[in-house]
C-alpha cells in the first residue's frame, strides 16, 4: 500500500509541476510582443505558407468544378432522361458545395499573403454567388448560365493566382474529399 500512495504522489507532484511551467510559458509578455509585430495585411494576419494553402485549395476547386460539372454537362449528362443523370446530379451538387467551400478557404488564405490578397480581393462577391448553385446542380435546375458561372469564377481565380506568382493547377478531390469525409 505505501508504495501505491508514493506513485500518487509522485503523479501528483509532476502534473502540478507540469501545469506551473506551462502557465509561466504563457506570460503577458509574450502577448505584448506579438501585439507589436505587423500583419501581412489589414484585414487577416499573416498565415505560413499562404501561397501554397491557396493553390491547394484553388486548384480543388478547380478539379471538382471541372470533372464533375463542367464536363458531365457538356457531355449532356444532366439533361432529362439522360443515362445517370440523378448520379451525376448529385455528384455535381456534391462538387457545387465542395467548390464553394474550397474558393472560401482559399479566398482566406490570399489574405494572409498581401500580394494575393490584392489580386484575389475583387473575386469574393463572384465567390459567394456560388453559394446556392450546389443546391440548383443537385435538384436538377442548374442551366448554361449556371455552369459559366463556375467556370467564371474558377478562370478568375486562377488568373488572380497566375499575377500573384501562385499557378493553380486543377486537382480532382477523391469521392471521399468531394463528399466531406
Amino acid at each position: 500500500m505505501p508504495r501505491s500512495v508514493s506513485r500518487g504522489v509522485v503523479a501528483l507532484l509532476l502534473s502540478c509541476a507540469l501545469l506551473l511551467t506551462t502557465a509561466a510559458c504563457n506570460s503577458d509578455d509574450t502577448k505584448s510582443a506579438n501585439a507589436a509585430a505587423p500583419s501581412a495585411s489589414a484585414s487577416f494576419e499573416k498565415q505560413k505558407l499562404a501561397k501554397t494553402r491557396f493553390v491547394a485549395n484553388a486548384g480543388l476547386a478547380a478539379g471538382a468544378t471541372y470533372q464533375w460539372i463542367v464536363k458531365p454537362y457538356r457531355a449532356g449528362k444532366f439533361k432529362k432522361g439522360a443515362d445517370g443523370r440523378t448520379f451525376a446530379l448529385v455528384k455535381g451538387g456534391l462538387a457545387g458545395a465542395f467548390t464553394y467551400n474550397r474558393l472560401k478557404a482559399a479566398l482566406n488564405n490570399a489574405k494572409g499573403d498581401p500580394l494575393l490578397s490584392k489580386a484575389v480581393a475583387p473575386l469574393s462577391a463572384g465567390i459567394d454567388s456560388l453559394k446556392d448553385l450546389g443546391t440548383k446542380l443537385r435538384k436538377g435546375e442548374a442551366g448554361e448560365a449556371d455552369v459559366g458561372a463556375f467556370e467564371k469564377v474558377i478562370n478568375g481565380v486562377k488568373d488572380a493566382g497566375r499575377s500573384a506568382g501562385a499557378n493553380v493547377v486543377d486537382k480532382v478531390p477523391s469521392a471521399s474529399q468531394l463528399s466531406g469525409g
